[in-house]
């Protein structure tokens, strides 16, 4: 068939997309500005409230000693193979913890935000026994470099980085364990790399085209994901998260409710200490600002083997993702697990909970 008459046939087809598109956008984009004005009136909230802290959170000079627990595995960096494009250096370093190599298969963790490596202490310490354990600092996040350009956080790059780590630390495949944005890689991942996932561990976290069907249809889930639509602005939200100290990042990781139960002081820095160096915030919001950028996603069949655990009280994604989650999947292929008391810090609130339906679930792997 001649290329002009193929040309335009497609047209019409191109012609929709384009204007669903600048629809999805101008959506976005206003959504974005009602959130930047909601949350502009917390953030002045919490200067007035404190005004001894000042608008902008101070730089810490000093980690929290419990970022170098010995117990948690020893530190090391990576040098990827692939690097973003915009970069002169030859491959992103990251950082990552790890013990018990040679202990047996590789386990991988991928953290959330606001967090870091940290969030896997409880699993680093409970793993370790019978597999290679290793947390690792997503590029943008904590000693990891963080180039400051946002196409340096597209998807693409992303699952690159996480090949590389699998390869670069001696293994042909692992098991994968994701939490939050770690999850929605964890998804990703399994999906374009089959063969470098053995098993997977999912925690509180959709895949992006299961969230993005399941929002279209329960409004719901929107007023939820405020955050999201707040970080596709540039500079606002790094503004809005220091001011008043990290208040709004205080909150979201040691609220009463909704937070972390029991974090410790030490804990909460541990989280802190490195966004509240100059820039380290905007990596980890790149990553909210490229969440967009494939709109509209094509529906996928999941089929590796995968443990999915959710919390019932999670107040960031609605339980009724999961049964969206189970309708994608290869029967027989996904174990689920709603754990009634939980919200969505799953790894720090309830390990226990966790590790022991992540044992039943790899037990077969120990021989």
């Amino acid at each position: 068939m001649p290329e002009l008459v193929v040309t335009a046939l497609l047209a019409p087809s191109r012609v929709s997309l384009r204007l669903l598109r600048a629809f999805m956008w101008s959506l976005v984009y206003s959504a974005a500005l009602v959130a930047a004005a909601i949350y502009g009136c917390v953030a002045l909230t919490h200067v007035l409230c404190r005004p001894r802290r000042g608008c902008c959170g101070p730089s810490r000079r000093v980690a929290p000693a419990c970022l170098k627990d010995p117990a948690l595995g020893e530190h090391g960096f990576l040098h990827l193979r692939v690097a973003c494009a915009l970069l002169q250096s030859s491959g992103l370093r990251l950082h990552y913890v790890s013990a018990g190599r040679g202990n047996g298969p590789l386990m991988l963790f991928l953290h959330g935000f606001p967090e870091n490596w940290f969030s896997w202490r409880y699993q680093l310490r409970e793993f370790q026994s019978r597999f290679h354990v290793v947390a690792v600092d997503l590029r943008g996040y904590g000693p990891s470099d963080a180039p400051k350009d946002v196409d340096c956080y597209t998807t693409d790059l992303l699952m690159a980085d996480i090949q590389d780590i699998i390869l670069g630390l001696g293994h042909s495949k692992c098991v994968l364990v994701g939490h939050d944005w770690g999850a929605l890689l964890a998804w990703n991942f399994s999906i374009y790399f089959p063969s470098l996932v053995e098993r997977m561990v999912v925690v509180s976290g959709p895949p992006m085209s299961v969230y993005q069907d399941y929002s279209i249809h329960h409004i719901g889930q929107f007023f939820r994901s405020g955050y999201m639509f707040l970080f596709q602005l540039p500079w606002l939200p790094e503004k809005l998260l220091s001011m008043s100290d990290f208040q709004i990042l205080k909150t979201t990781l040691n609220h009463y409710k909704r937070g972390i139960p029991h974090l410790t002081h030490n804990e909460l820095e541990a989280f802190l200490y490195h966004f509240s160096q100059p820039g380290g915030l905007t990596g980890p919001i790149n990553y909210y600002r490229n969440l967009f950028r494939n709109f509209p996603l094509e529906p996928q069949e999941l089929s590796t083997p995968t443990l999915l655990l959710w919390g019932k009280k999670d107040p960031y994604f609605q339980l009724g993702l999961v049964k969206a989650i189970e309708s994608r999947f290869v029967p027989g292929r996904l174990e689920t697990h709603i754990l009634p008391n939980a919200g969505h810090w799953i790894p720090q609130s309830n390990p226990r909970e966790m590790h022991q339906y992540m044992w039943a679930f790899l037990q077969d792997l120990l021989g």
